[in-house]
């Protein structure tokens, strides 16, 4: 029980999940306001606005550039690792969403009079890039405002 708790100590992983959690709670306040009604379902689905892999990442590199140092190979890797998460967001993910909607119209036209028993495909996987930068500003901003006080 007590490494469980040291783990919650981490203020670099205490930080890279509230970015997460605050981006996806944002997610959810979004929806209220677009579309005047409560969808819990925003908090557990990939995409739509802020991108909460960009919170999260880049929150990781902030904390990690604060707590060892700007300058340290551990920045260095999270900041790449960030860049990489990133980009398949906006990238592959959202790439492949739009196949998969171009998809799921192949099969409603072709196949609307037979009965077709698969499920249709997930088409909301990625992020626009204003999705992921928005993600990426507020897990800068967490990060910052977080900052350990040592």
């Amino acid at each position: 029980m007590e490494a469980f708790i040291e783990i919650f100590q981490n203020h670099v992983l205490v930080v890279s999940l509230a970015a997460c959690i605050s981006a996806q709670l944002l997610k959810l306040i979004i929806e209220v306001v677009h579309n005047q009604r409560l969808n819990f379902h925003v908090l557990v689905e990939t995409g739509g606005m802020p991108s909460s892999h960009s919170a999260l990442v880049t929150a990781l590199a902030c904390g990690i550039g604060q707590t060892i140092g700007w300058s340290s190979p551990a920045f260095a890797a999270t900041a790449v690792f960030a860049v990489i998460v990133m980009y398949d967001a906006a990238g592959v993910r959202q790439a492949a969403g739009k196949q998969a909607r171009v998809l799921n119209q192949i099969v409603d036209e072709f196949f609307n009079e037979h009965e077709f028993k698969e499920d249709r495909l997930k088409e909301l996987l990625g992020h626009t890039p204003v999705q992921v930068v928005a993600g990426a500003a507020l897990g800068v901003i967490i990060g910052i405002l977080a900052a350990p006080t040592y």
